[in-house]
């Protein structure tokens, strides 16, 4: 009898720790619907955060299985285009408030760049402070930080663009046409890129045979551990079946951010709460699992994958997240143009300054990713009180 208590005890331990997110998910949900029909829209602000990050977070794990079949550089991408794809929706949802809250569209311009900054400060740094406290250095391929830093800068001086001619007295109807043609510029250098990356240049995005030998004994321990934690219903079916899971989650998320959007707003103005910092609060939300895979990889010495993570979510979020954004507030009637504040445009050239800085080696150690999130910190307080 002991024995099948025991049994028992173990089956319904190892349940909890494959699904926990997707029990926290439903859990939240749940509680998010009776929230918000009936109007208590603090706590369903909180509980639809929430889920939002739990489902993310399985979506983000399935997306992994994917990405180890795939291999990179397709795994990465495979990674960094389902994160983005809860940053469009949950961006999208806040826009279409606009016709109700005029601070919505700025909360969007905030939540835009604030992708980025969390994406190369938070996940990038909180990564590598963790893998440098358990490996003292990491080795990367340089090629690849080389490739994200200018791309990323070429592509924040784009933005510059809107913003100048908005600074510089032209009327509303230019800075529009100027984002648009941006936003064009911007879809055509990303697909550029994604053949630099998936065909002609994939090498660049791959790890150098100096951080394998590095990572030579931690690899091999990782796959026995693999080998035993066989019961994940994810790992188990076809790579057909988790496209779909994905793209449940990815509509359940849709719901949740459309009453996040929604009660959210209220509670940013309720509050006070700057735009800059409501748009710090969604990145936050919707960089969560990024944030969750990127610690696992560097504590398994993957640094590799971090790097490919972090700076390729960075990417996308400007050169994919933009455009999308633009053509649907020009279908759904809420304008979006891409005239941001000195202090968005500002801090992020000098993350993408300091990424290239901490990473333009091919080594990464804790001291560089305290680095990161020491800016991070600084961007927070002004964003709150800017």
């Amino acid at each position: 009898m002991q024995s099948d208590s025991s049994a028992r005890d173990s089956i319904s331990q190892r349940f909890f720790i494959n699904y926990w997110d997707i029990l926290g998910g439903i859990i939240f949900l749940g509680l998010t619907l009776l929230f918000h029909f009936n109007h208590n829209v603090e706590l369903s602000t909180i509980t639809s955060a929430i889920a939002i990050i739990f489902f993310s977070i399985t979506v983000s794990e399935v997306a992994e299985i994917l990405a180890e079949r795939l291999s990179e550089p397709y795994g990465s991408y495979v990674l960094t285009f389902t994160a983005v794809a809860v940053e469009i929706i949950l961006l999208f949802n806040i826009m279409l408030q606009s016709h109700d809250s005029p601070a919505a569209i700025e909360t969007v311009k905030g939540g835009i760049i604030s992708a980025v900054i969390v994406d190369m400060n938070v996940l990038l740094g909180l990564a590598v402070f963790i893998g440098g406290l358990s490996f003292t250095e990491q080795q990367h391929n340089e090629d690849t930080s080389s490739s994200y830093t200018t791309i990323l800068y070429v592509s924040s001086l784009a933005l510059l663009v809107p913003s100048i001619l908005g600074q510089s007295g032209h009327n509303a109807e230019v800075v529009e046409e100027a984002s648009y043609l941006i936003g064009a510029l911007l879809f055509t250098f990303y697909l550029i890129i994604l053949i630099f990356q998936t065909k002609t240049h994939t090498h660049f995005f791959k790890s150098t045979a100096r951080s394998r030998i590095f990572r030579y004994k931690q690899h091999h321990d990782t796959e026995a551990k693999e080998k035993i934690e066989h019961h994940y219903l994810f790992d188990n079916i076809s790579s057909l079946l988790n496209f779909i899971v994905i793209f449940v989650l990815i509509a359940l998320i849709g719901v949740l951010a459309e009453i996040f959007a929604h009660d959210g707003l209220m509670v940013f103005t309720k509050f006070g709460i700057s735009a800059g910092l409501a748009g710090l609060s969604i990145a936050i939300i919707s960089v969560a699992p990024e944030i969750f895979t990127a610690v696992k990889a560097a504590k398994n010495d993957q640094i590799q994958r971090v790097v490919n993570i972090a700076m390729g979510a960075s990417t996308v979020s400007i050169l994919l997240t933009v455009p999308s954004l633009l053509i649907l507030g020009y279908f759904s009637g809420s304008l979006l143009t891409l005239n941001f504040n000195p202090l968005e445009i500002g801090a992020l050239i000098f993350t993408i300054l300091l990424a290239w800085k901490t990473t333009d080696d091919g080594e990464t150690n804790y001291f560089e990713g305290i680095s990161h999130l020491m800016l991070f910190m600084a961007y927070a307080i002004i964003a709150g009180l800017y």
